[in-house]
């Protein structure tokens, strides 16, 4: 059953109003089940590296796992969205998380790990994610920005929750049991899913979607029938799975738009190289401070802090870049809060002391919040919208590589050099160059852009002259205005 039929099954609700708040409310715990999960697997690290006589970098791939598939599953989940609709895809996500968890209670190897708690769970986190944010475009119109802001602060809530449940079942249960108490937990994805009911779709749509689809298949047919090719010809057949699969990765997968925008190639380009770097303090911090002398609840509280300075501070975030000053500026605001984040980690270095971690978690949120707030909205900024879920598609897949193997390579340093510190400066090299790479970048697209909108300008509205007694010489009308004052103009 496909979204529509789904749609057409439930009954018509008015948007903005009523039960859509209900479905507001369960976006918020679903985005705290699901995205804020990953944040408190640091704080089993130290236990599963015990428990299975683990290396720093065999450990790290399990949270890379489950963080990549979270990000990278997302044309998958389109996928499932489109045919069997939101509600379903948010409940299918919510059993696999759950399954995933029990699962993982049981495993008697790090790589049983990998497949269980790294590539179920994350994809069933992906799929309750990315289906509970695209039906609050159903329900939410007129209040569709503040419905998101509201929904994201659901993030910020999980990374305040998780590490403190987690450091508490982990010292009265165990790491085993604890997992599966989240299995149990993660679970109530399903009654958020279950509060999810189908809204009524604008009449219309419909065709609309369908009918790109059967446009170059039925063209590629009649090309092959006046040939005198037969419809079960199996040259015909190969080229319609051809054609399918092409409007398929056209569809998700805008390799296009990377061609062809250079706006959306340098930004694709440095979010998934700033990726590398990105999540590492979220892995790491943890061991690290517990590595040199810090509590084991005081560090799972480091992570805790960064979330609740989030709740605050990225909703504020994001009415800030909302301004009109800003219009065509973000770029430059997500830059800047990179940057901050690859310097805020040389605090760390600096000195590990719990008040120093401290402050290095409160300058680290800040930086986040406006990442977090930013990342999709600048996003919006260089494609078009009626392009953006394949622009995203693509972005998703590129920045979830190397959410994969950042962690994992570092803990491969950590490991041959028995210094925790590289952890650090691998995260500040990947944030500090990518955001200078974003920054400078734009900056450059925005001045070549300048000059060929000028010189469009120059050819399509010549300048005028008061001509004089000697205007029919030819040097005087040829002679035209030096190209650097008709830039500075501008």
């Amino acid at each position: 059953m496909s979204q529509g039929e789904a749609a057409g099954r439930g009954t018509a609700k008015p948007q903005d109003q009523g039960w859509a708040w209900m479905v507001l409310l369960a976006a918020v715990v679903l985005q705290g089940l699901t995205l804020g999960f990953p944040c408190c697997i640091g704080i089993f690290f130290t236990d599963l590296q015990q428990e299975f006589q683990a290396s720093n970098s065999e450990t790290s791939w399990f949270p890379s796992i489950m963080v990549a598939v979270l990000h990278g599953g997302g044309p998958l989940c389109s996928i499932l969205v489109k045919r069997f609709g939101c509600r379903f895809v948010v409940m299918l996500g919510g059993l696999l998380s759950g399954l995933g968890m029990v699962s993982s209670s049981f495993c008697r190897s790090i790589s049983q790990l990998y497949l269980t708690a790294g590539l179920i769970t994350g994809l069933g986190s992906c799929f309750s994610f990315q289906a509970g944010v695209t039906v609050l475009g159903y329900y939410f119109v007129r209040w569709r920005t503040l419905a998101n802001a509201v929904a994201s602060t659901g993030v910020s809530l999980g990374f305040t929750l998780w590490p403190l449940l987690s450091q508490y079942l982990l010292d009265e249960m165990g790491w085993r049991n604890t997992f599966l108490i989240f299995g149990g937990i993660l679970l109530n994805c399903c009654v958020c899913g279950a509060i999810m009911r189908p809204i009524q779709l604008a009449s219309g749509s419909l065709p609309q979607s369908a009918k790109p689809k059967e446009e170059p298949g039925s063209r590629a047919k009649e090309e092959q029938l006046s040939n005198g090719a037969s419809p079960h010809h199996p040259t015909l057949q190969q080229h319609t799975k051809r054609t399918k699969c092409f409007q398929m990765l056209q569809k998700y997968l805008a390799f296009d738009i990377f061609c062809q925008n250079k706006g959306y190639q340098i930004y694709t380009i440095g979010v998934t190289w700033m990726m590398m770097g990105f999540a590492l303090p979220h892995v790491y911090l943890v061991p690290y401070a517990i590595h040199n002398g810090v509590e084991e609840r005081k560090a799972a509280l480091l992570i805790s802090i960064i979330g609740f300075i989030n709740i605050f501070i990225r909703p504020l975030t994001g009415l800030l870049s909302g301004h009109r000053v800003f219009t065509g500026r973000r770029i430059y605001l997500f830059s800047l809060a990179v940057l901050l984040c690859g310097l805020s980690n040389f605090i760390c270095v600096i000195s590990a002391e719990f008040s120093v971690l401290i402050l290095y978690c409160v300058i680290l949120s800040i930086a986040m919040s406006g990442v977090g707030a930013l990342t999709f909205q600048v996003l919006m900024d260089v494609v078009e919208m009626d392009r953006f879920s394949s622009a995203l598609g693509l972005f998703t897949i590129l920045e979830s590589t190397t959410l994969l193997i950042g962690p994992p390579l570092t803990g491969l340093l950590v490991d041959i050099t028995s210094d925790f510190h590289y952890v650090f400066y691998t995260s500040s090299f990947f944030l500090i160059s990518a955001a200078l790479f974003m920054g400078l970048s734009f900056c450059a697209l925005e001045k070549k852009n300048k000059l060929r909108e000028a010189s469009k300008a120059h050819l399509d509205n010549p300048p005028r002259y008061q001509y004089s007694e000697m205007s029919t010489e030819p040097k005087a009308v040829n002679q035209s205005p030096p190209a650097v004052e008709y830039i500075t103009s501008i």
